[in-house]
């Protein structure tokens, strides 16, 4: 295949990720609460606090340097201009992926196979939702692409000068997720054990200048970054990970249920071992898993791609471990902790899945016989396409964040409503940030009964009836007063319920307590 026609295609698919991301994001509800830590660090870096917002924030600063520069080209200074602003940064970068993303798949599965393999990382819901929301995964995975790119360009070349870029994109996968760090291990993990088949050895002189080259090259350029840090990742999930903090309690508010008591060491593993494969099937969907088998018999024996099968094997070995790891001692893991195991899958599914169709003969140029090779036409491929489309259109153009659209509503009430310096405890954050307003979240709760301008309350229904710590000194403070307000009014399938208590208000209805539950008809 020419390069103008692969380069045709790349256009086109970016086209479409531009597209699809410019409507997610012009319909999003409202942002995840990380997005709330990342444009807080863009604004430490916009008003020039540098050292704070490069090397002292909790996240790494890549995606917030994004977002500061797109800040600058948009302006404003009002909430929903920085929120615009890490949209931009996100889909800017997840349009750029898709280039070494199909160029991976051209490398892996051929051209034939690396379109639909975009294709595919398109339409299921994951990318959409997180890329076109307000988090780091799309800067993150546009450097670690590229880097599992030309470690594949060099793994099957041998060519040294594949190694320096590999590093450089490690690097800047590093900057944006700590995670990055784990290219360049699976690299030289992969060389490690490259010597051991036949079929993957490569010239003894080249394999040690690149295993130096790699353990002394990340080196050299991530340890002071690392040493001003103090750390690989300030992150508390990064020390729990690496085992240098203890792991979350029974309680944590990180966790997605409590750690029942006296739970063992291996129930929790092998739990975590459910849970995270629940999370990349959640990921890559459904329909798409019987294609992975299909796309390994399509694929082998590797032959001549043997060393990059292998390191591919690695990135998806040493991945899996570290999520498990990291639901073990944190107590989650969704789909998008997992992308990195997600987008080589569904790329191989789509391999699968092409090899199948192309087992289809039909009569017909545009159903399959063109010029005396039976392969299948446009039109059967349009079908097939229109129908995938039809069955993930539902979930993956949804709203993002339609669940907790009442925040944004609830900011906008608060701003109107509060006065001076009153403050408000939003566990969220996300109504006090729609509203520029200062309050409590999750992370200073405990500071909340104390303070006497304390007036207003943000809580969904879930932080009122659970048995989480925190939703316990929610119902303190909210007592058995009725909420001022509700949003939305009429909510939809699956959108939680929002109020806004004013706790200095004259009780208007008693709350019962059944069974550690609170019940209102206010509040139900």
């Amino acid at each position: 295949m020419t390069g103008s026609r692969h380069a045709a295609r790349i256009a086109a698919l970016m086209v479409v990720a531009a597209a699809l991301l410019a409507s997610l994001a012009s319909h999003a509800e409202v942002m995840f609460n990380d997005g709330l830590r990342y444009i807080g660090q863009a604004q430490r870096i916009d008003q020039g606090a540098w050292k704070d917002g490069l090397l002292k924030a909790v996240d790494h600063p890549m995606y917030p340097l994004g977002i500061a520069t797109a800040h600058r080209l948009i302006g404003g200074e009002t909430p929903q201009s920085w929120e615009r602003s890490g949209q931009l940064a996100s889909a800017f970068a997840a349009v750029l992926w898709i280039i070494p993303f199909y160029l991976i798949a051209v490398e892996l599965y051929g051209g034939a196979s690396a379109w639909l393999a975009a294709l595919l990382a398109l339409v299921v819901p994951l990318t959409g939702h997180v890329f076109g929301d307000v988090l780091s995964e799309s800067t993150f995975l546009l450097f670690w692409t590229w880097g599992v790119w030309t470690a594949l360009k060099f793994l099957g070349q041998g060519r040294f000068v594949w190694l320096p870029a590999t590093i450089g994109f490690a690097a800047l996968a590093y900057l944006s997720r700590p995670e990055g760090l784990l290219l360049p291990v699976a690299l030289v993990t992969t060389l490690g054990a490259v010597p051991l088949l036949r079929s993957t050895r490569m010239n003894w002189p080249r394999w040690w200048r690149a295993v130096a080259f790699l353990v002394i090259g990340p080196a050299l350029i991530l340890t002071p970054y690392i040493a001003i840090k103090g750390g690989l990742g300030t992150k508390p999930a990064i020390a729990r990970l690496l085992g240098t903090a203890p792991k979350s309690g029974a309680k944590a508010v990180e966790r997605q249920r409590p750690l029942v008591e006296g739970q063992s060491t291996a129930t929790t593993y092998l739990i975590a071992v459910r849970e995270v494969s629940t999370a990349i099937k959640d990921g890559v969907t459904l329909p798409l898993l019987p294609f992975i088998l299909a796309g390994l018999y399509f694929s082998w024996p590797p032959g001549e791609r043997s060393r990059a099968w292998m390191f591919i094997v690695f990135i998806l070995l040493l991945g899996f471990l570290a999520l498990v790891r990291l639901h073990a001692t944190g107590g989650y893991c969704t789909p998008r902790h997992a992308m990195i195991i997600v987008y080589p899958l569904i790329a191989l599914a789509a391999h699968g899945l092409h090899g199948l169709v192309g087992k289809i003969t039909l009569p017909g140029r545009w159903f399959g016989l063109d010029e005396g090779r039976y392969e299948i036409g446009p039109a059967l491929w349009g079908v097939l396409l229109v129908g995938l489309g039809l069955f993930y259109a539902p979930e993956t153009l949804a709203p993002i964040n339609q669940a907790n659209a009442g925040y944004r509503s609830a900011g906008e009430y608060l701003a109107k409503q509060v006065q001076g310096d009153e403050r408000t405890v939003d566990l969220t954050g996300l109504s006090l940030f729609y509203a520029s307003k200062p309050g409590y979240t999750f992370e200073d709760l405990h500071a909340a009964p104390g303070d006497t301008r304390l007036r207003w309350v943000v809580v969904r229904e879930a932080h009122l009836r659970g048995d989480w710590p925190y939703c316990e000194r929610i119902r303190e403070l909210v007592g058995d007063r009725a909420p001022q307000a509700t949003f939305p009014d009429n909510p939809k399938k699956g959108q939680a319920k929002v109020f806004v208590f004013e706790i200095e208000m004259p009780v208007a209805r008693k709350l019962t307590r059944t069974d550690g539950t609170l019940l209102s008809t206010g509040v139900t």
